[in-house]
């Protein structure tokens, strides 16, 4: 059998193929494609029971019903969030689909660290001008984080290692999560509700999924609580925050920094070259004109060890749904109450 898997970096390829080698042993193959899934290349998948797909794949109602067509049985997405794929829809058609419930937490949690630093000590800025042989030091005034206050957002899995970091750092600790963490109290951490973690913390990291109540979680009446010398980073999923009200809270000269590996309309945009053609996105345009604003796309889970280990768990999905197995990477078709 052939399996379809869409959407796969230069850097995945070797890994994705040496992984399916080793677990079917040539019985089924694996055929890696570095377009996303969407309306228009759905078609592709014809004639696959089984597909794979990446963070940015368009897995809407349209997309489901042509891959339901075309024969397909299995989607596994190569990711934990799964807020650009209808459930409802892709259970109606009796599509399975699985995801990757974890992967290796420092990942995204060292990376939210670089953006913070990033922005806090200039780093963009300071190693632009020394390609240039301007060695000023004029407007690369960064802050110590010893001593302030780090609020978390969220404090899982990743939310829990960059408080870790964070208290290395020496720095007080705030969290806002539905639940506590024990490890994170145990480090310190206090837990407030969210309106006091905005108003007194000098660095604040999101990691929260996003879901209907988490998207827009940081709009223009959470911004407007933050310190105006704050720093915002953003790792996790780009709807948590209203880019448009950050737009104007920045143009309003406000926050030392703003660290944004996400976006909230990336889809069609991240791990696409967009460097000749631009790009017809307002927001974004003007977002990464500010010189206090680092953006990325989307890489802050793009280490080996956790891409080798989305592929591993995507590949025990696949083996899984050939085995008629399932497991707690199973979206749908959901478990049965009780």
């Amino acid at each position: 059998m052939e399996i379809l898997a869409f959407g796969v970096q230069s850097d995945e390829k070797p890994l994705i193929e040496k992984a399916f080698d080793k677990a079917f042993a040539g019985q089924h193959e694996v055929r890696c494609l570095d377009v996303f899934l969407t309306a228009d290349t759905a078609p592709i998948a014809a004639g696959h029971e089984i597909i794979s797909t990446s963070v940015n794949a368009d897995l809407g109602s349209r997309v489901l019903q042509t891959l339901a067509a075309g024969g397909t049985q299995l989607i596994a997405q190569r990711s934990t969030g799964f807020n650009n794929i209808d459930l409802d829809v892709a259970e109606r058609l009796a599509l399975r689909v699985a995801r990757v419930s974890h992967y290796s937490p420092y990942s995204v949690a060292e990376f939210a660290w670089t953006l913070a630093m990033a922005v806090n000590r200039r780093v963009v800025r300071a190693a632009g001008r020394t390609r240039d042989f301007d060695f000023r030091l004029d407007g690369l005034l960064g802050r110590d984080m010893h001593g302030r206050t780090a609020g978390v957002i969220g404090t899982g899995r990743i939310g829990e290692a960059f408080t870790r970091i964070a208290h290395g750092f020496g720095m007080r600790l705030l969290g806002w999560d539905v639940t506590e963490n024990p490890a994170c109290t145990a480090l310190g951490m206090e837990y407030v509700d969210k309106d006091r973690l905005l108003a007194e913390s000098d660095l604040i990291s999101l990691h929260v999924p996003l879901l209907p109540a988490t998207h827009h979680l940081i709009g223009a009446r959470a911004l407007a609580r933050m310190k105006d010398d704050a720093i915002l980073v953003n790792s996790s999923r780009g709807g948590l925050v209203d880019t448009d009200a950050l737009v104007a809270e920045l143009r309003a000269g406000r926050f030392l920094g703003v660290g944004l590996d996400v976006y909230e309309a990336e889809a069609g945009l991240f791990f696409v070259d967009k460097s000749l053609e631009g790009i017809d996105d307002d927001t974004l345009a003007r977002l990464v004109t500010f010189p206090n604003v680092v953006v990325t796309s989307h890489q802050a889970y793009y280490t080996r060890d956790a891409v080798s280990q989305i592929i591993d768990t995507t590949v025990r999905n696949i083996a899984d749904h050939l085995a008629g197995r399932r497991s707690e990477n199973v979206l749908v078709p959901a478990l049965p109450a009780g």
